[in-house]
């Protein structure tokens, strides 16, 4: 009998050891989910009906989500001031449709006025350009220089002629994926507003709706981090939408002022551009800087002064007062976070991938102190070997 529990100490020792060994424990959690999406992959083709129905209702239900949280704390200002919400709610959708006709009635035709414009324009703009470039490239300062960029210049415009008739030919190939994309946008179009009112009325329901199925440990917990998700987005949404606003109005003005062609058209790419950040303000100088260089040198210096100008009261006073440091990312971990969400999904994964980052984050916040409570990986001991937690450092 002793020499029977001899032979299986050492087993149940090891097993009790292996068992509670936390990086072990790790180890293991991070190889089955690891299986778990090793087997997803396998059986990915069972999810194509609702990846399929995610595309056909994704677009109207992120366009609503936008504007949700742009529109929701008027409706919750409004309703502060004893007006109903559903009074509300009503009383701005009509001051939106009345703003998109006074656009579509005033703006929308000087947009198509100065494209048409500048599409007919453009042949010579290119030419004046390349006379500029000849007289620069003749200066004799440039001579040691004229081999290697008029090689640089070739390659270029065979490079851009061959990028041309690639472009035209995905543009046949792709006409059909084209016609269904607007066919998507049509749909999101229509179904977007129901969407956006059931939010705004309803909105704040949502989350405790959902957390009822939950166990009930789980419930405060997954409503805390639902808010902080919630807060991170909301703010970032409402305060890129207005700085992007305001960026556009400032380059009309600007651009008006100093008679530059096309300035509303510029503004409102300007605006768009602004919803990338960091990358943004500087894409949407080119055009600008573009159109200086064929007008000629004072007005390519009034080009950098406004934009100067433009970059100084947005960096040093509407974007601190709008957006302040509410996200808590380093520019760097942002700009890789739009490179790698731009390969990815191209121009939505660009717009969306910082509050997409930001929710993430909460998200992994949160499992990471709930693991640091439940494991004595991260628990530190003073001079007489008690050990610390870490609510206590």
């Amino acid at each position: 009998m002793e020499e029977k529990n001899k032979r299986t100490r050492p087993i149940s020792w090891f097993w009790r050891w292996f068992l509670n060994n936390q990086v072990v424990t790790a180890l293991l959690v991070v190889l089955l989910i690891l299986l778990i999406v090793f087997l997803f992959t396998k059986v990915s083709y069972l999810f194509a009906p609702i990846w399929q129905f995610l595309a056909v209702v994704g677009l109207p239900i992120i366009l609503a989500g936008i504007l949700y949280y742009l529109m929701n704390p008027i409706v919750d200002y409004l309703e502060k001031q004893k007006i109903p919400r559903l009074y509300s709610i009503i009383g701005l959708f009509v001051t939106v449709v009345a703003l998109i006709v006074w656009g579509s009635v005033v703006i929308i035709p000087k947009i198509q006025e100065q494209t048409i414009s500048f599409i007919d324009n453009f042949p010579q703009y290119v030419k004046t350009i390349d006379q500029k470039l000849t007289e620069i490239l003749s200066d004799p300062l440039f001579n040691q220089f004229r081999e290697q960029l008029e090689s640089a210049g070739d390659k270029f415009m065979s490079s851009a002629g061959d990028m041309l008739q690639d472009i035209s030919k995905s543009t046949v190939q792709s006409l059909g994926s084209f016609v269904g994309t607007i066919a998507t946008i049509f749909v999101a179009i229509i179904t977007m507003p129901f969407i956006l009112f059931y939010l705004l009325k309803d909105g704040k329901r949502l989350a405790p709706y959902f957390v009822n199925f939950l166990p009930t440990r789980m419930r405060k917990p997954t409503l805390k981090v639902l808010s902080e998700m919630n807060a991170q987005v909301s703010s970032y949404i409402r305060g890129q939408l207005t700085v992007a606003f305001t960026v556009a109005i400032m380059f009309m003005i600007g651009f008006a002022l100093i008679g530059l062609d096309y300035a509303v058209t510029l503004g409102i790419i300007a605006g768009f551009l602004n919803l990338i950040p960091y990358l943004g303000s500087f894409l949407a100088i080119i055009p600008a800087i573009f159109l200086g260089i064929v007008a000629g040198p004072a007005m390519l210096i009034k080009v950098l002064i406004v934009a100067a100008l433009e970059q100084t009261i947005e960096g040093r006073l509407i974007s601190p007062l709008v957006l302040g440091n509410q996200l808590a990312i380093h520019p760097v971990t942002i700009l890789l976070v739009l490179l790698t969400s731009g390969k990815l999904f191209g121009i939505v994964g660009v717009i969306l991938g910082i509050p997409v980052y930001a929710a993430a984050k909460v998200i992994i916040t949160h499992i990471f102190e709930w693991y640091t409570t439940i494991s004595s990986l991260y628990e530190e001991k003073n001079k007489d070997g008690i050990e610390i937690s870490n609510s206590e450092n």
